[in-house]
């Protein structure tokens, strides 16, 4: 099996393309940009596609009744990428059969180990469509916007996170030489104590063969099951999820029970958002001469800059590092050094991105993401 190996945290899939809202592609190239200096082959691309705003989207479309929801939700996938750019891992989501079992597997043996219960609580629910709310909340039911519920009690899916130590900590992130994000670990920890993790949606992976009919998994969760089974799926036994800062504090709590796999374990590679408004302007590069590098600075650089830069690259960040990396892409070797790609491949696969400002280290990434006769095996004795 392999070792360390790159996912991206799935992306939601709403109306938007990739081209009009690159930000939203940037854990997935960071992913794709790292496990190529790893010599890995394509991992699928991740989407997140059980949420509330799919369920209505799909009530309001028209042929609803022609076309079903996991069909739907393909189209605008494919949809998201330009024509003839469909990813070479494929695309996977949170809901698919494979997702699902591992899901239902792994709620099992976590049900007979005490981490996760089925309790009998009050909750509120709308009296049109049976939406359910949590106990505090007011207002129009926000799946079809009646304005009637009720309280009624449910057998529901819930983690008690207070006898399960921290649900994030710093052996959580994948960095090497990174500050440790106290602050997140705050945020994480302020969630409540008993998180209910069975949602009523119209999509999503089913719990009714768990006895918790008309319920699917809260998709804080099932994003983690998703990577858990893609890693499964490809061989890794350390499998590394791509997300930003405030993502992973407010998901890492839900995903808590779903990070452990026999002996698999993910962890979090965490980055910034990149201000890709200022980094699309053609006068930039015109400024900088360095036209040639665009489409490798907004694709490639720039996520692995937002990994070493996770409070995210602002506008007036970018000139220096465009700069930076015209300098590296002049300056790299035909052949790189194998002590300096041996210890890159080290510091990659630690999660060290110090590198990325290092112009002698990027010229020989540089070098080796240009080799045409193929990546290398990834470096015996990384991490």
């Amino acid at each position: 099996m392999n070792s360390v190996v790159y996912f991206n945290g799935p992306v939601q899939n709403g109306d938007f393309t990739l081209a009009e809202r690159p930000g939203k592609a940037a854990g997935i190239r960071l992913a794709e940009a790292l496990n190529a200096l790893l010599g890995l082959e394509p991992v699928p691309h991740l989407w997140n596609t059980v949420t509330l705003a799919g369920d209505m989207r799909h009530r309001r479309a028209a042929g609803r009744d022609t076309v079903g929801r996991r069909q739907r939700e393909q189209e605008a996938l494919v949809a998201k990428y330009a024509p003839g750019q469909t990813p070479g891992g494929g695309l996977r989501t949170d809901a698919d059969h494979q997702v699902a079992c591992l899901a239902r597997e792994m709620i099992r043996g976590l049900l007979a180990d005490g981490t996760l219960t089925v309790q009998d609580l009050p909750v509120r629910l709308c009296t049109r469509c049976g939406y359910m709310a949590g106990m505090g909340t007011a207002g129009d039911c926000r799946s079809c916007g009646h304005g009637g519920s009720q309280v009624a009690r449910r057998p529901l899916l819930v983690f008690d996170r207070t006898a399960h130590g921290p649900v994030l900590g710093r052996d959580d992130v994948h960095a090497t030489g990174a500050r440790t994000p106290s602050h997140l670990f705050t945020i994480a920890h302020h969630v409540p104590q008993l998180l209910v993790l069975s949602r009523t949606r119209d999509h999503g992976v089913d719990l009714s063969p768990l006895g918790l009919d008309g319920m699917v998994l809260d998709p804080r969760a099932g994003l983690h099951v998703a990577v858990m089974a893609a890693a499964d799926e490809f061989g890794a036994m350390r499998p590394v999820m791509t997300v930003t800062e405030n993502a992973a504090a407010n998901v890492a709590a839900y995903g808590a029970p779903f990070r452990r796999l026999g002996p698999m374990r993910l962890r979090y590679a965490l980055h910034g958002k990149i201000s890709y408004a200022t980094a699309a302007s053609g006068r930039l590069y015109e400024v900088h001469r360095a036209q040639a590098v665009k489409g490798l600075f907004t694709d490639w650089y720039l996520p692995l800059c937002a990994a070493r830069e996770r409070a995210g690259i602002s506008a007036a960040r970018i000139p220096a590092l465009l700069k930076l990396l015209r300098r590296a892409h002049l300056a790299r070797p035909v052949a790189p050094p194998s002590d300096l790609l041996t210890d890159l491949r080290y510091r990659v696969a630690a999660g060290d991105m110090r590198w990325v400002t290092d112009a002698r280290v990027l010229a020989c990434a540089l070098s080796d993401r240009e080799d045409t006769s193929g990546p290398m095996a990834p470096t015996r004795g990384a991490p």
